[in-house]
């Protein structure tokens, strides 16, 4: 007769245990668009970086895409099995189905390994010439190793083919040097720069040297310390990975954002912006935001606006970037409207070293 009591008891503990499976249903989100010139255009947003916490940064850009420029936006992320996002699994891709409906992309990858299937699809969207916004280490977004079975091994290259450049090296150093956007001689009245101020990023500068077809925008001065009023770096030298030539860490100064057109050989084009700045702190930055959105802006041929609205739509205070420093337990749910992010499950602590 006591199995009354027992039974509410049972149905609880299921439904605790069965709680993180129905929380992680959601493999993705998708922001619906709000009134904007975006006129409910698809764009996909592709997370999975190690270090920078692009799984931060871009659901925060996605809403102000979605919210304030009229954009149906889709954010896709990096799982684990159990449905909560894990940056460090390079092959995990759910939802790559939003590819086909993509009219646009803004990605922050690195060094992934997708399967065929959601390579095909993204190499469908380049087909297509959708525009393409790319931000920190999508310079190399990919890498197949030697051996790999994969049929797209080829975009080990897509940094340099299709952005404008791949992965060369670290020049600024990261939490040392921080980075101060200054405007290339010649762009400073390119659209995409309408309406931006200060640049400042706390994620270092990379050595780049983008393909000759190239528009340099933004160039990167390394600081001597971390704060936007530091000056200049003037004492450090640093040999240039790509011909091994010495030069001052700012003389000259490395291009930090461009644009150009990538031509595929179907006859279709690309809009491209890429930019190495991109971190989610980075991002907090609110002239590096509004370049970023109006680089997206410009893909589709919308006039940019004096000021474009970049203002959060949720609160945002993104995690510093590091490895092993994203957010434990979190999906994409954690991302929707109206919610602030949380700060995720404690990191288990490192396992005592053997003596």
């Amino acid at each position: 007769m006591r199995l009354p009591c027992v039974f509410p008891t049972l149905l609880l503990a299921l439904a605790a245990f069965a709680a993180p499976g129905l929380r992680a249903a959601s493999t993705s989100i998708t922001y619906p668009a709000g009134p904007g010139p975006g006129s409910g255009r698809h764009l996909v947003f592709l997370t999975g970086d190690e270090e920078y916490r692009g799984e931060e940064g871009l659901p925060m850009l996605a809403k102000i895409l979605s919210q304030r420029h009229g954009f149906r936006c889709t954010v896709l992320f990096a799982l684990d099995p159990d449905g909560t996002i894990n940056p460090d699994h390079n092959a995990s891709v759910p939802g790559s189905e939003a590819l086909d409906t993509a009219d646009g992309i803004v990605m922050a990858l690195r060094f992934r390994q997708w399967p065929d299937a959601a390579m095909r699809r993204l190499a469908a969207a380049v087909d297509r010439g959708v525009p393409i916004t790319a931000l920190r280490t999508s310079t190399h977004a990919f890498r197949f190793p030697a051996g790999h079975p994969s049929a797209y091994r080829h975009f080990n290259d897509f940094g340099r083919n299709v952005l404008g450049e791949n992965w060369v090296s670290h020049w600024g150093a990261n939490r040392r040097g921080a980075t101060k956007g200054v405007i290339e001689p010649g762009a400073e009245n390119d659209p995409l720069l309408r309406g931006v101020g200060l640049i400042f990023g706390d994620s270092g500068v990379y050595e780049t040297h983008p393909v000759a077809d190239a528009r340099i925008l933004v160039r990167g001065q390394v600081l001597a310390g971390m704060r936007p009023d530091d000056p200049p770096d003037t004492k450090q030298r640093k040999v240039r990975k790509a011909d091994n030539i010495e030069q001052g860490i700012n003389a000259p100064m490395m291009p930090i954002a461009w644009t150009r057109v990538n031509r595929n050989a179907n006859g279709t084009t690309n809009r491209v912006f890429c930019t190495t700045m991109g971190a989610a702190t980075d991002l907090a930055n609110e002239g590096l935001r509004r370049l970023v959105v109006n680089a997206v802006l410009a893909g589709f041929g919308v006039e940019i606006p004096a000021r474009t609205d970049v203002t959060y739509v949720d609160p945002y205070e993104p995690a510093p970037y590091a490895f092993k420093g994203f957010r434990l337990g979190l999906t994409a749910d954690d991302h929707a409207l109206g919610k602030v992010l949380p700060p995720g499950l404690p990191r288990p602590a490192p396992a005592p070293k053997k003596k």
